[in-house]
């Protein structure tokens, strides 16, 4: 027997454990339910999303479950960020040794640097590696992650009035994607190491992107602006920039202790789950293949953070949950292809033969999102 088929049948036997019959709910009128083990789900994603995607000969993840051989940068950061997950709730080998040779393969794919034309990329890549660091202890993650936001605060500029531009050679657009996660990549380091001007930056970072592409009354997160026009891009509203406006609040509410944070965060969070779902249900939107493919995973990790946090009343937790829940069982329950270990775009459609690196990510973000709250007592197995 080979090594693949081999592989497939381990996975099929946890996939099989992952999901028991109940008979016995009253609440059911007598209708069989699916009980999802949730650890044993994220199990089988994430060791599947290793298998398929991740090459061991170069250690960074193919752009897809085919074996394209396409380096982007951005999505390696998430595809790491889904490892670390699973060696945090696992401690197992096969985890630690992706990450062990993620820095070496992606920084040599990437022309042997972290550094990148697109400040966003580099910061959800400081911020995966800062992870890492504190993941395995390794200082070689911590100084990189180190070097790269400082390079990142070159993106500052008085265009638009402040705010980190999205590109090198676009100074004049600041967008939320370069905005949200420097802003908690400087919160972190600050709350870490407790460098000053760190949380200086979080500060100065937030309050731009707050006065300039954040809707107080209505919780939406606007993309970008650009100063050379003055235009606000506002017709583009995505489930990732929601995502890390709310992260980055929650994280200078834990630095401050201010509530107007903890409001902003659920502010962008309740904008998501009213405004950014499919028609007539529950269902996080569907944002196509290819970059779009990971907006919603990163919304679901810092959706995550918040619904943990422990100074969230419990009837918001309690609606955030479920609101989770359902999502992770849709996909489980009927948009994943069980038999490639495979996720789609939207999230109860199953995918054809092939599923791209940002949108199996996203997937699997979201199954090791449930195991974690299942983990904390707050979903039921």
């Amino acid at each position: 027997m080979n090594k693949k088929l081999i592989f497939l049948v381990m996975v099929g036997l946890v996939i099989f454990q992952a999901c028991e019959k109940d008979e016995t709910d009253p609440g059911n009128d007598g209708k069989e339910e699916t009980a999802i083990n949730w650890a044993a789900a994220a199990d089988s994603s994430s060791s599947s999303f290793i298998y398929s995607y991740w090459n061991p000969a170069a250690s960074y993840f193919h752009y897809n479950n085919l074996n394209n051989t396409d380096f982007h940068y951005w999505p390696q950061a998430h595809a790491l960020d889904v490892v670390i997950d699973a060696y945090e709730r696992t401690g197992d080998n096969l985890y630690l040794t992706t990450i062990n040779d993620w820095y070496e393969g992606v920084k040599a794919k990437n022309g042997n640097t972290f550094f990148n034309v697109f400040y966003d990329d580099m910061e959800w890549n400081a911020l995966a590696m800062l992870r890492a660091y504190n993941a395995t202890n390794q200082e070689r993650y911590k100084t990189a992650a180190i070097s790269v936001w400082e390079d990142i605060q070159t993106g500052w500029n008085d265009n638009a009035g402040g705010g980190i531009s999205w590109k090198k050679d676009q100074p004049y657009s600041k967008n939320a994607c370069s905005n949200g996660p420097a802003c908690i990549l400087a919160a972190r380091l600050y709350q870490q190491f407790g460098d000053e001007a760190d949380k200086e930056w979080a500060l100065d970072i937030y309050g731009w992107e707050k006065e300039y592409l954040f809707n107080p009354a209505s919780g939406a997160v606007y993309d970008n602006i650009n100063s050379r026009t003055g235009e606000t891009q506002m017709a583009w509203i995505f489930t990732y920039n929601q995502g890390t406006f709310l992260g980055s609040a929650l994280e200078l509410y834990n630095i401050t202790g201010e509530k107007a944070y903890l409001n902003d965060a659920q502010k962008a969070a309740d904008y998501t789950l009213n405004t950014l779902v499919n028609s007539g249900d529950r269902l996080l939107k569907d944002e196509g293949s290819g970059d779009g493919g990971l907006f919603k995973g990163i919304f679901v990790r810092y959706f995550t953070q918040l619904i943990l946090h422990p100074d969230l009343s419990d009837g918001t937790r309690n609606r955030y949950l479920q609101f989770l829940k359902y999502n992770a069982e849709k996909l489980w329950q009927e948009g994943t292809d069980k038999n490639k270990l495979l996720y789609g775009t939207y999230w109860k459609n199953k995918p054809g033969s092939t599923s791209d690196l940002t949108t199996q990510t996203s997937g699997a973000m979201l199954i090791e999102a449930a195991a974690l709250l299942e983990a904390e007592g707050l979903i039921n197995p």
